[in-house]
């Protein structure tokens, strides 16, 4: 259901069909984040990293997913895109490129 956020937004302006929570739906890829834990969201992530490397002509733009009404902090969602940050098509919210970084800057 995209009924706030991003979700409505990519629903409303973005081609994003109703009843599908997953995957490429005109210039949208859902990524369900109210079904559970974080553990439940990383699949659905690791799958969109891979169509970003795939169809690297587009470019794409990562909303703060999980972190409206699903309940997520910033905090828990950002490590599921580590493997996103270096790619050059993929473009993370501040929060989450920033704590990517400082998790890499804490890890050498």
């Amino acid at each position: 259901m995209h009924c706030g956020g991003a979700a409505r937004t990519a629903y409303e302006r973005f081609g994003a069909v109703w009843g599908k929570g997953t995957g490429l739906h005109g210039q949208s890829y859902a990524i369900p984040t109210m079904q559970g834990g974080v553990e439940t969201i990383k699949p659905y992530v690791d799958e969109f990293i891979a169509l970003a490397r795939e169809w690297d002509q587009n470019t794409f733009y990562i909303t703060r997913i999980g972190c409206g009404i699903a309940g997520f902090t910033d905090e828990q969602i950002a490590p599921l895109f580590d493997e996103a940050y270096d790619l050059y098509n993929v473009r993370l919210p501040k929060s989450f490129a920033d704590i990517i970084r400082a998790r890499r800057a804490a890890s050498e």
